[in-house]
């Protein structure tokens, strides 16, 4: 098995230990009187890998520190890409947790450990005209179109009085 998964587009260096865990999640129903419980299937949690290695030397150690934080304080869903992860539906994760170590008695050595979860991209956003026909949008569109043209032409034809002004007499006119 090949130890040398990539998360994003950054080869994790000298991998030691690479750990998946998958878990069913159960919600367990108790009844009373009854020795056991009934247990309700709620489906697959995210999977869960645990990647550990080690690096030596200045410029590698460096090297792993800015990319792995960047992606860490990034907080995007990074690709992911191992032997480990076949045949199971893992193709985004997280970066849960970093953890990096170095030891006084050994100092050219950075041991580190990174926890990354299953987190698929969130799904895109819903059309909010869905099934309407957008034809009846363009043919009201016309329509504006063909009232505001006859306003102009009839400003075109001559001086059009402002009515705007005048009181209204249909009330009186509807009263007689």
């Amino acid at each position: 098995m090949n130890l040398t998964p990539m998360v994003g587009d950054y080869t994790l260096p000298r991998v030691t230990r690479l750990e998946t865990l998958e878990q069913r999640q159960l919600a367990e129903l108790e009844i009373p009187g009854r020795a056991g419980s009934l247990f309700q299937d709620l489906g697959r949690g995210p999977t869960r890998v645990v990647i550990e290695g080690s690096l030596f030397g200045d410029e590698p150690g460096t090297e792993f520190l800015t990319s792995a934080r960047e992606k860490y304080l990034a907080a995007e869903p990074l690709t992911f890409v191992s032997d480990i992860a076949t045949g199971t539906e893992l193709q985004y994760v997280l970066i849960e947790r970093l953890h990096v170590q170095a030891a006084a008695s050994a100092p050219d050595q950075v041991d580190y450990s990174m926890w990354l979860v299953e987190c698929p991209p969130p799904p895109p956003p819903p059309d909010l005209l869905g099934g309407i026909d957008t034809g009846l949008l363009d043919a009201a569109a016309g329509m504006l179109d063909s009232a505001l043209g006859a306003l102009d032409a009839l400003a075109a034809l001559g001086n059009v009085p402002d009515l705007s002004d005048r009181p209204n007499r249909w009330p009186a006119l509807w009263m007689r």
